[in-house]
C-alpha cells in the first residue's frame, strides 16, 4: 500500500466533505477588498512596461486569471487578465488596449504560474503571447486531493476559510469601461491564489500525491494547442432529432452562415440565431421565406434581409446532389460506444466491466474522481483492443501510448492487467 493509499483511507481526512481545516473558523470570512485596493486597469504600452518591470522584479510564483465574454462575443478571447506576485502586487491588464503581452510572458517564462482550471484559460492566454512553462492548477489539485467541490470560491472557503464574491463571473467582460465592482471581483480572484496553492501543495504532500499532481501539471503545460474541431456543426444542440441527410446538410449550411455573421459582427453565434431555430428550419426544409417565418425562432422581429439569408442557406442544402450530402455520423475514432459491446464482442464487454469496477474501487480508496485516476476513454481502448500477452509491461506500454502519465500507469496497470487476464480473449 502506497502512502497515498494509507492517507486516503484515514477517517480524519481534511478534504472529506469539503470541511475547512481545524484552524479555520466554521463561518467563512467575507473577502471584500483587495489588500492594496483595486489597481488601475493597464491599457497602454507605457503602463504595461511598468507592470512587466514590476513582475520581473517580483518573487515566487505568479497567480494568473483571465476573463472572457462567453455568450456575448465571438470566440474565447481574453478581455481582462489578472495577475498577482509577491513584490509586484496585483495587476489588471486590458488585452484590448494591450493585445500583445509576450513581453510579460517572457519575463515570467521560468516562473511557476498558478491558475484555477488552467485548461480553460491557457488557450486565450496563448493568443496574447502568454505561455507558461510550469503551472500549478488549483482546481486539478483539489480534484486529486479529494475535494468534492473544486470551484475557486468553494476551494478558497474550504481550504482558507474566506468567502469570495460570486456575482460577476458570467458578465460581459468586453464592456468598456469595466465597472468598479467587476474590477474588484477580478482582483479578488487572484488575491488568494498563492495562499491556496501553498495549502494545496501541503495537502497533496500529506496524502502522498504531490508528485502525481506535478506530472499532471507538466502534461497540461506541455500540451500543444487543440486542433480545430472537425465538423463543429454536428454539435448543434438538438442534432439528435435530425435523421435525414438533407436535413443534416441544412444544419451544416445554416450553422456555417450563422458562424460567418457572428464572426463578422463579433457576437456570440447564439445571439445571431439559436440552435433550436437551426434545428426547426432543418427539419421543416421550408419552401420559401413565408414558410420559414412561421417556424419557431424566425418570428416577426427578424428583418426580411435576415430571413432571406437563412432561407438561402436552406435552399443551398436542398440543391445539393446526393453525393454532396453529409454522412449520418462521423467516422468512429477508437472503440464503438460501450452499450454495443455486448452484441459486438461479449468478451470485450466482460473485460470493460471488470476494469471499470476495479478502477472505481481504487479511485474511491484514493479519494479522487475516476476520470483523474485514468480517463474512461483510455480504459475503453485498452479493453477493446488489449495487448497480445496481457502482461503488466504490455499494458503499461499501451497506457503510455494513449497518453497516461507515469503515476497513472503505476496505479492502474495491475488492475487492468488482471481484468484483461481474467476475462476471455477477443475471438
Amino acid at each position: 500500500m502506497t502512502d497515498a493509499h494509507k492517507t486516503a483511507a484515514e477517517t480524519a481526512l481534511r478534504t472529506t466533505g469539503g470541511a475547512p481545516p481545524d484552524d479555520v473558523d466554521k463561518a467563512p470570512i467575507p473577502l471584500l477588498e483587495p489588500r492594496e485596493g483595486i489597481p488601475p486597469v493597464v491599457a497602454t504600452d507605457e503602463a504595461l512596461a511598468e507592470v512587466v518591470a514590476a513582475f520581473a522584479a517580483g518573487t515566487g510564483p505568479v497567480a494568473v486569471d483571465a476573463e472572457r465574454a462567453s455568450g456575448y462575443r465571438y470566440g474565447q478571447r481574453a478581455y481582462l487578465v489578472q495577475m498577482r506576485r509577491e513584490g509586484a502586487g496585483t495587476a489588471l491588464i486590458d488585452p484590448v488596449g494591450c493585445p500583445d503581452l509576450s513581453a510579460l510572458g517572457e519575463v515570467l517564462s521560468d516562473t511557476e504560474w498558478i491558475l484555477h482550471a488552467a485548461t480553460q484559460d491557457l488557450p486565450c492566454l496563448r493568443e496574447i503571447g502568454m505561455v507558461p512553462s510550469r503551472i500549478f492548477d488549483t482546481e486539478l489539485a483539489g480534484r486529486l486531493a479529494g475535494f468534492p467541490r473544486v470551484g475557486l470560491g468553494a476551494m478558497v472557503e474550504s481550504v482558507l476559510g474566506y468567502a469570495l464574491e460570486k456575482g460577476h463571473s458570467a458578465v460581459d467582460w468586453s464592456t468598456r469601461p469595466l465597472p468598479e465592482p467587476w474590477l474588484r471581483y477580478a482582483a479578488l480572484d487572484v488575491e488568494l491564489l498563492v495562499d491556496l496553492r501553498d495549502a494545496l501543495e501541503k495537502e497533496l504532500d500529506r496524502q502522498g500525491k504531490l508528485e502525481w499532481a506535478r506530472e499532471e501539471f507538466d502534461a497540461i503545460a506541455s500540451a500543444p494547442p487543440a486542433p480545430p474541431r472537425k465538423d463543429p456543426w454536428r454539435r448543434t444542440s438538438g442534432m439528435h432529432k435530425v435523421r435525414r441527410r438533407r436535413q443534416m446538410a441544412a444544419v451544416r449550411e445554416l450553422w456555417t452562415a450563422r458562424d460567418k455573421v457572428a464572426q463578422r459582427r463579433d457576437v456570440s453565434p447564439g445571439k445571431v440565431l439559436s440552435d433550436s431555430a437551426i434545428i426547426e428550419a432543418s427539419l421543416a426544409l421550408p419552401a420559401h421565406v413565408n414558410a420559414l417565418t412561421a417556424l419557431p425562432g424566425f418570428g416577426h422581429r427578424m428583418g426580411r434581409r435576415q430571413l432571406e439569408q437563412w432561407q438561402a442557406a436552406v435552399d443551398r442544402a436542398k440543391a445539393l446532389s446526393e453525393a454532396e450530402l453529409p454522412q449520418p455520423g462521423q467516422p468512429l475514432q477508437g472503440p464503438p460506444p460501450p452499450r454495443s459491446w455486448a452484441d459486438k464482442d461479449p468478451a470485450a464487454a466482460a473485460r470493460l466491466s471488470a476494469a471499470r469496477a476495479a478502477v472505481s474501487e481504487l479511485a474511491e480508496r484514493l479519494n479522487m474522481p475516476q476520470e483523474n485516476l485514468i480517463t474512461p476513454d483510455t480504459v475503453r481502448r485498452v479493453c477493446w483492443e488489449p495487448p497480445g500477452d496481457r502482461s503488466g509491461a504490455a499494458v503499461a506500454e499501451a497506457l503510455a501510448s494513449y497518453g497516461a502519465r507515469r503515476w497513472q500507469i503505476e496505479q492502474v496497470t495491475p488492475l487492468l492487467s488482471a481484468a484483461l487476464t481474467d476475462t476471455p480473449a477477443k475471438s
